[in-house]
């Protein structure tokens, strides 16, 4: 392996990189590092959750949607017991199909901690494997805009109709047409109420004062893909931008990733929101073929 450029594996939307020659060289390292009494070892990442001591040992507990059940479980209960034999932890986890908490317990707090970072590491990387659920949009179908998209679409159809691959069922439908500011994983209600809630809350953080508590007046024009080849494009977007030439938009849509990723509802994928309308998508064509 080239020291100089290991294997990089990217975790909460960062990047580390994965040093075979040091796992080698410590195979037992997991099994002998846990702090031998209640002292804590300094460097573990327990800050950011909650391990409450008990008369048996400690505790920690995870709220996780029931579809992800099935990832810590693994099959036939194997990646369960190598979490607990590894971590020497017991891990509670609810019935398929209830929501609840996963309980981990444990005698040594480090024990514990470990557990709970393995299973948020499998779960994070497991989550960024669903397809989106939800998304967060700012509507863009005001008549006026339907109107005049609708004509863009005839005069496409009339011009491009026989070329390969273009048909009316590639256009987005009027009253949907949105400027999508980012996509999220939303796996049950209490997921669904987080982010309505974070929503709202933006609002009276920050929102109403970029905007000054009015409507924001845009305009949509000009069309661009997002791919090197415009032959493979699958997605054309329309353009959108403020009317007076300020950033407000640009800031509300980049304040409000930053929230929704910081929240852990949304990942972050670009440093700035790339403000845009998506007007045809062959995703939406009617027969595949």
């Amino acid at each position: 392996m080239d020291v100089l450029r290991p294997p990089l594996i990217r975790i909460g939307g960062r990047v580390y990189r994965k040093n075979l020659v040091q796992e080698q060289a410590f195979p037992h390292q997991e099994e002998e590092d846990f702090c031998a009494g209640p002292g804590e070892c300094a460097d573990e990442p327990c800050d950011a959750f909650e391990v409450e001591e008990t008369e048996r040992g400690f505790q920690c507990r995870l709220e996780v949607p029931s579809p992800l059940y099935k990832y810590i479980i693994g099959k036939k209960g194997e990646t369960k017991k190598r979490l607990e034999t590894e971590t020497r932890t017991s891990i509670s986890i609810p019935k398929p199909g209830v929501e609840g908490e996963i309980v981990i317990t444990g005698q040594q707090r480090s024990g514990v901690v470990s557990a709970r970072t393995r299973i948020e590491v499998l779960l994070d990387s497991f989550r960024r494997r669903q397809p989106f659920t939800h998304f967060l949009s700012l509507p863009l179908n005001q008549p006026a805009i339907q109107e005049k998209f609708l004509q863009f679409k005839e005069e496409v159809l009339e011009k491009c109709s026989k070329d390969h691959g273009v048909s009316s069922s590639l256009f987005q439908n009027p009253a949907k047409l949105h400027l999508t500011i980012g996509t999220l994983v939303l796996l049950n209600e209490q997921e669904i109420q987080k982010a309505c809630d974070l929503l709202q809350q933006c609002k009276e953080d920050f929102v109403d004062q970029i905007t000054g508590g009015q409507p924001l007046t845009v305009e949509v024009a000009g069309v661009e893909y997002m791919n090197d080849d415009p032959a493979m494009t699958d997605v054309l977007y329309a353009k959108v931008h403020m009317k007076d030439g300020s950033d407000r938009l640009q800031m509300v849509a980049d304040q409000l990733v930053e929230r929704f990723v910081a929240s852990g509802l949304m990942l972050k994928e670009w440093d700035r929101v790339k403000l845009h309308a998506t007007v045809m998508n062959t995703l939406f064509r009617k027969d595949p073929s």
